[in-house]
C-alpha cells in the first residue's frame, strides 16, 4: 500500500503514524486489501494529502465514507474519476455552487482541482469494502482523522471548515471557532437537500468572500 503523503503532512502527522492504532489500522487496511475488493485504489487512499499540501490548506471539507461502488472513489470526499456519473450528493453540490456562484456545471466530478488549490477533502474514513457502507468504520481511521482536522485547527489560522450534516458537525469541538471559519448546513444528500437543508447555503461565495478579505486567492470552485 502506498502511503502518498506530501512532505508537508508527515512533519505535522509524524506522532500520528508511531502510535500503534495507526500500525493496526494501515496491516487491517492491507488484509481487506488482499482478501476484498476495496475502494479507493491502495495509491489513491491518501490522495488527499497528496494534492492538498498542509502549507496550502485554505478550506476543510469533511465527508464520511468514500463511495463503495466500482470505479467511483478516488481519495477525496464527494469526488469521482473522471468519466463516472455524479452521485446525488455531487450533483446538489454542483447544483449549489451553479446558484451561487452563477456558473455552469463542470464536465468532471473529479475534485483533484479543488484540492490542488487548498481544499482538504477530507472523508473520515479513508477506505471501504465493495458494496458495504461503513465497512472500515471504527477500525482506527477516524482516530486518524480527527487528529488531522485538530493539527490543522491547532497550527493554522483563517481556515474555513465547511461541516455539512450531522456527522460532519460534530467535528466542530476539535475546531477553534475564535481562529477559523466554521460554515454549517444540511448534507448535499438528496434526502437533505429536498428537505430544504442545503440548497442556498451559499457556502462557496461566503468561502470566497472570506478567502478575499484576507487577502488571499479565492477557490474556483
Amino acid at each position: 500500500m502506498q502511503v502518498n503523503i506530501h512532505p508537508s503532512w508527515k512533519s505535522v502527522l509524524s506522532e500520528e503514524f508511531e502510535k500503534p492504532y495507526f500500525e493496526n489500522l494501515i496491516n487491517f487496511v492491507k488484509s481487506e486489501y488482499a482478501t476484498h475488493t476495496c475502494y479507493p485504489k491502495g495509491s489513491q487512499i491518501f490522495s488527499a494529502f497528496g494534492h492538498c499540501h498542509f502549507d496550502d490548506v485554505k478550506v476543510v471539507i469533511i465527508g464520511q465514507d468514500p463511495y463503495h461502488g466500482p470505479n467511483q472513489a478516488n481519495g477525496l470526499c464527494f469526488s469521482v474519476n473522471d468519466g463516472i456519473p455524479f452521485p446525488p450528493s455531487l450533483q446538489n453540490i454542483f447544483k449549489e455552487i451553479s446558484t451561487d456562484l452563477n456558473v455552469s456545471l463542470p464536465p468532471t466530478g473529479n475534485l483533484e482541482r479543488w484540492a490542488d488549490q487548498g481544499v482538504l477533502l477530507l472523508n473520515a474514513t479513508l477506505t471501504v469494502r465493495q458494496s458495504e457502507a461503513g465497512s472500515h468504520q471504527k477500525k482506527g481511521w477516524e482516530t486518524f482523522t480527527d487528529a488531522v482536522i485538530k493539527k490543522v485547527s491547532d497550527e493554522k489560522s483563517n481556515v474555513i471548515f465547511l461541516l455539512w450534516g450531522g456527522f460532519a458537525q460534530k467535528k466542530a469541538s476539535l475546531i477553534d471557532g475564535s481562529k477559523h471559519l466554521i460554515l454549517n448546513s444540511g448534507h448535499p444528500s438528496p434526502l437533505s437537500a429536498n428537505r430544504g437543508f442545503w440548497f442556498g447555503n451559499k457556502h462557496f461565495s461566503k468561502a470566497n468572500n472570506y478567502l478575499k478579505s484576507l487577502g488571499k486567492q479565492d477557490i474556483h470552485w
